[in-house]
């Protein structure tokens, strides 16, 4: 069984994000970029199927520009067998992402697509959705437990009410939650061996994947900043400025 992870280079989750001062965008240049920290989790999944017998290959994704093999090449060094890069400069949505997507899984043939739920940069939780749309196959999303038995995948969901267990029949796609794992750190021999293995690299244009922005970004402002807090003496000072000022009793 092939699995493929799509993971999405973002800004350091650690990192506090700023706004260009142009109004444009979030500023990227000379900004520690990662692994979104969902992938990462589907990566480890894939990683631990694959040492239980369970999957054949991994493949590790991306779609974006040039300096997104790093984030490729992390996913390699965690122990993935190889990566694809689909290369484009500007903007990609969600929908897009999952057209190229769908083109490499009919392309690669890959029975499997376990991609983090949302992206921290966007947090739009669309991609994996839009996908199992486009392919046709059953989905399983917020993961919080994931097996295969039996051709099957028996999935554990995170949902308001609390947890869900379904069973769904293969291919599928499977987004992931914080809960399925603890993603491992890449040692330094690994990191050595994965920049000796093989990213492919394609265009949209090579997948017949029209890529065209529907959304247009007028302008990207920071939110109002708070007010400080205050220190109250005692009890009934907490209670009268809640019924005064804040007016929620």
């Amino acid at each position: 069984m092939k699995v493929l992870i799509p993971v999405k280079r973002v800004i350091d989750a650690n990192i506090k994000v700023r706004v260009k001062a142009d109004g444009s965008g979030v500023e990227t240049q000379n900004v520690k970029m990662a692994m979104n920290p969902f992938c990462e989790i589907a990566v480890e999944a894939a990683i631990r199927m694959k040492e239980a017998g369970q999957a054949d290959e991994v493949i590790v994704i991306s779609c974006g520009p040039q300096n997104s093999q790093d984030t490729i090449r992390t996913g390699l060094a965690m122990g993935a067998d190889r990566g694809i890069l689909v290369q484009h400069d500007d903007v990609l949505e969600p929908l897009a992402i999952a057209k190229l997507l769908k083109a490499v899984v009919e392309k690669e043939g890959t029975e499997l697509v376990i991609l983090g739920k949302q992206a921290v940069d966007g947090d739009n939780n669309q991609t994996g959705q839009m996908l199992a749309a486009l392919l046709g196959w059953p989905q399983a999303t917020f993961a919080s437990k994931v097996e295969v038995a039996d051709g099957y995948l028996n999935v554990t969901r995170e949902v308001d009410g609390g947890l869900e267990n379904i069973k769904s029949k293969m291919p599928a796609v499977v987004t992931v939650d914080l809960r399925l794992n603890e993603p491992r750190y890449a040692s330094l021999p690994n990191i050595m061996k994965a920049k000796k293995k093989p990213i492919d690299v394609m265009t949209p244009a090579d997948l017949s994947v029209d890529v065209t922005p529907r959304v247009t970004v007028i302008n990207v402002v920071e939110p109002p900043a708070r007010d400080a807090g205050i220190k109250v003496e005692n009890v009934a000072q907490l209670v009268e400025k809640l019924r005064d000022e804040a007016k929620v009793i």
